[in-house]
């Protein structure tokens, strides 16, 4: 018996969150009415965003149209089912973070408000037939583009927080989890990175009267933007779905660590594909 306490001590040093359990702060599970109630409203809003990309995917197969381009179904579709997928994942992922309870439910708060205006403000502007992003046409069209730079602006400086959190204390959770979460996070950064570079390029061209070329300049960032946003999802879902099986911590560490660098390899692919698509 005695035994077997010393090995249970051992596995519990090695990994310090049972298979599958959300652990927050020390730890310790998310408790209290304030983290789970942003957490549910955070779900609630994914559930109708994502939603709100299927519903525009169906718009798309009814109504036609180009795919591409800067006025198309595809932007209400994909930033629906991308923004959906994200902030379901961020809410998820974030409850390893070691980082205040109620801080937590108010960034959770903001960012799911955030989603909500970046979503709303591109399928407005695609049932009004005009491009969301960096359209100075009209005052209403900027009021509309600067309002989404400002959101953009919003989701830059609440996933930061969260990203160096992680890196700030080791996240909580089972073993390869604390990689997994600080891995996806440095990687969403690039993401972040990639999207404010677009916008900010295309800024410029259309501040100096080259509208049609800021549409067309966003497009080389596109793949990158995209493979390395949702890395804080995929990589964190790899460590806990390992949880569940009967591999020791080491390998999974070793496993995930390999995960990482296959999806480092991907984000640089898309990096260089960018940079000679210039």
């Amino acid at each position: 018996m005695e035994t077997r306490r010393r090995s249970l001590r051992t596995e519990a040093e090695r990994d310090p969150a049972a298979p599958g359990q959300r652990t927050g702060p020390d730890d310790r599970p998310h408790t209290g009415a304030r983290p789970a109630r942003a957490e549910r409203l955070a779900l609630a809003t994914a559930a109708v965003l994502f939603a709100s990309g299927l519903f525009h995917l169906g718009v798309f197969a009814v109504a036609g149209g180009p795919w591409d381009g800067p006025v198309s179904w595809r932007k209400p579709a994909t930033f629906g089912l991308s923004f959906g997928l994200t902030l379901a994942a961020l809410t998820w992922v974030t409850s390893y973070v070691r980082t205040g309870a109620r801080v937590r439910a108010v960034l959770l708060g903001l960012l799911a408000a955030d989603s909500v205006l970046e979503v709303a403000g591109i399928t407005l502007q695609a049932w009004r037939k005009v491009p969301s992003h960096l359209d100075m046409e009209t005052p209403f069209d900027s009021a509309v583009s600067m309002t989404l730079a400002v959101g953009g602006g919003l989701l830059v400086v609440i996933l930061t927080y969260f990203a160096v959190a992680a890196f700030r204390r080791p996240p909580s959770g089972p073993a390869a989890m604390a990689l997994a979460v600080r891995a996806g996070f440095a990687i969403l950064l690039v993401a972040l990175a990639s999207g404010a570079a677009m916008i900010a390029r295309g800024v410029v061209l259309t501040r100096t009267g080259h509208q049609l070329a800021a549409y067309a300049s966003t497009a080389p960032l596109k793949p990158l933007h995209g493979v390395s946003l949702h890395a804080v999802l995929v990589l964190p879902a790899l460590a806990w779905l390992l949880s569940r099986t009967s591999l020791g911590a080491e390998t999974r560490e070793r496993t995930v660590a390999a995960a990482t660098g296959c999806y480092l390899l991907a984000v640089a692919a898309t990096a260089v594909w960018a940079a000679l698509s210039y």
